[in-house]
């Protein structure tokens, strides 16, 4: 191989990767958590002022805004946090948007996420918890030999069994980032095929 065509070869695969990073840039953003009424991705991001009106009305905090890590399309869109707040199904956040990225929303019905125990985070399997046990309003968890089970078919991604969960809020199992349960999209909890997640989280 000569000079000339190393370079060549070394330029077009400098190029073909700032491109794919690029590419992942723009697609990240389709695992997020949405407030009621964003869970059609597509339409929330074209319809989305990033006006933050949303997450200024939330009355429980649980709104927070995507950063450049959850994609450069998805900056600065609402997405739920549940270490800060969950959600009530109050509707401020749908009353506020000027532009309807956030629809209508029945809670009955539709699901912001399935609430999923990370066996390796979850007190219970260690030092015996029961934090979350009084928290779902909908009927969808329950403790079964002293650890939660969730049931993803009543489960409608609340977040408040996350809010209230104690791993990582005292310090304990220091450097994660999840908490013993954790709320995944409803793809990404269909796509790990139950509600009890056996191996290491982040």
């Amino acid at each position: 191989m000569t000079r000339r065509s190393f370079v060549g070869l070394a330029a077009v695969c400098a190029v073909g990767a700032g491109v794919g990073g690029l590419g992942t840039a723009f697609a990240q953003g389709d695992e997020l958590l949405r407030p009621p009424g964003g869970q059609d991705e597509r339409a929330l991001r074209s319809a989305c002022l990033k006006c933050d009106r949303c997450r200024s009305v939330c009355p429980t905090d649980a709104i927070s805004l995507a950063s450049v890590e959850d994609g450069l399309v998805s900056a600065r869109t609402p997405k739920l946090d549940f270490h800060k707040g969950y959600c009530d199904f109050c509707g401020k956040c749908i009353q506020v948007c000027p532009t309807g990225a956030l629809r209508s929303f029945d809670e009955a019905r539709e699901k912001l996420g399935v609430a999923v125990v990370q066996k390796d985070r979850c007190l219970s399997y260690f030092q015996g918890c029961n934090a979350c046990e009084d928290s779902c309003a909908f009927g969808a968890l329950s403790f079964s030999q002293g650890h939660p089970v969730i049931d993803g078919g009543m489960c409608n991604g609340c977040g408040q069994c996350e809010y209230e969960c104690t791993a990582l809020v005292y310090g304990t199992f220091a450097g994660g980032t999840r908490r013993g349960i954790v709320v995944l999209p409803p793809q990404a909890a269909a796509a790990l095929g139950g509600t009890l997640a056996d191996g290491a989280s982040e």
